[in-house]
């Protein structure tokens, strides 16, 4: 049983070593959009969601991260995705998009507007942790 334990913690020792010395990834630039949706439109809303991230897909885009509310804050659903679309996917997502008749310009505003009770963005930089990002800083 000795063993087993000492093998064990010398496992978990070896793995935070490792785990020490692999340099974190640079943290991304996203955009954070936090939604209240307007009442009764939760599924529509959702379903526009899925249909620009089958967008992205036919460009060779990853889909949004959803989050969905579970208890407190007033909001439903948390989106994060690449604050920008890179310049070599740009047309292929436009494309997508035509392909597949989303709405654009003003009738994506009023259509998009319409599902949603309030909103806000955010540009931010992650993920990455304390220690990392005060490791960037500048010494005064």
């Amino acid at each position: 049983m000795r063993w087993t334990i000492a093998a064990a913690c010398l496992a978990v020792s070896s793995a935070a070593s490792a785990q020490e010395e692999t340099p974190a990834p640079e943290p991304q630039n996203v955009l954070v959009e936090i939604y209240r949706i307007a009442p009764g439109k939760h599924r529509e809303f959702l379903e526009a969601i899925a249909s620009y991230d089958e967008a992205n897909r036919l460009a060779g885009l990853p889909p949004r991260q959803l989050y969905v509310h579970q208890d407190g804050a007033g909001w439903d659903f948390m989106l994060i995705q690449p604050a920008h679309t890179p310049d070599d996917k740009r047309e292929a997502l436009n494309a997508a998009w035509d392909r597949l008749g989303l709405p654009s310009g003003p009738d994506f505003f009023f259509t998009f507007r319409s599902m949603i009770a309030e909103h806000s963005d955010t540009f931010a930089s992650g993920p990455t942790s304390a220690a990392a990002y005060l490791a960037r800083a500048k010494d005064d």
